[in-house]
């Protein structure tokens, strides 16, 4: 009887702390333009366990829905910036910043100021 009480018990705690199957997550990320759009999604769908990844150009938010049994969100920003783009946590390397394309260079006042003449 009594192990039958620990294994319940144990049971329970197991499934009181287990992790969303489906998280939802925001979060900002720099980019410019449609490129950049493309490659930070595709960044995060390289991820395993990202289900979708949505970023505006306008507010550069980043709308993510993951399984956090297969990924987290320190993994998906590392991804982003291994592709170039900086989030608030994790700034990308200066080689993989050099990579991107000239008009993606998010950094550079001139190419933000090109992009504002866009609209």
């Amino acid at each position: 009887m009594k192990k039958l009480v620990l294994v319940l018990l144990m049971m329970a705690t197991s499934i009181t702390f287990a992790q969303e199957k489906n998280k939802r997550a925001s979060l900002e990320v720099d980019g410019v333009c449609g490129m950049c759009k493309s490659r930070i999604e595709k960044a995060c769908f390289k991820t395993k366990g990202v289900k979708s990844a949505v970023w505006s150009i306008e507010t550069h938010e980043l709308k993510l829905i993951f399984d956090e049994n297969k990924t987290d969100l320190k993994t998906i920003e590392s991804n982003i910036a291994a592709v170039g783009h900086d989030t608030k946590e994790i700034k990308a390397s200066d080689e993989a910043y050099d990579g991107i394309h000239g008009c993606c260079k998010y950094r550079d006042e001139d190419v933000i100021d090109d992009h504002k003449k866009e609209e």
